[in-house]
């Protein structure tokens, strides 16, 4: 795919909030990373761990576009400072735990687009 045919497709802001989730947002970072879907901005909000999920959430690198923790007020919270950082035309929420399927944001895209 070629830097003109992501410029074409309207960005796609995924945010996953998560606390303590050491155990399983691997498989949910995975799932985002390797959608079929190019144009991503992944946002993750921490709400300060103490477990390890931080130095999960790092080992993925340049793969997130923003990641903060700090401390919330719950989930929805959580969720706002994702959407508040957001660029994307749509924005997708995948909770800590959960995984997209891989073509998940590509079919959500094409049927955006028949709108």
């Amino acid at each position: 795919m070629t830097m003109e045919d992501i410029s074409h497709r309207p960005l796609v802001s995924i945010i996953t909030a998560v606390l303590n989730g050491e155990q399983y947002i691997s498989r949910t970072i995975r799932s985002v990373l390797s959608q079929s879907y190019a144009n991503i901005e992944y946002i993750i909000v921490d709400g300060q761990s103490t477990d390890n999920t931080v130095d999960i959430v790092k080992s993925f690198g340049c793969g997130i576009a923003r990641f903060i923790s700090e401390k919330d007020s719950g989930l929805y919270d959580a969720m706002n400072k994702g959407i508040s950082m957001s660029t994307g035309e749509l924005i997708g929420i995948v909770n800590a735990g959960d995984w997209f399927e891989t073509q998940a944001v590509e079919k959500v895209i094409a049927a955006y687009k028949k709108i």
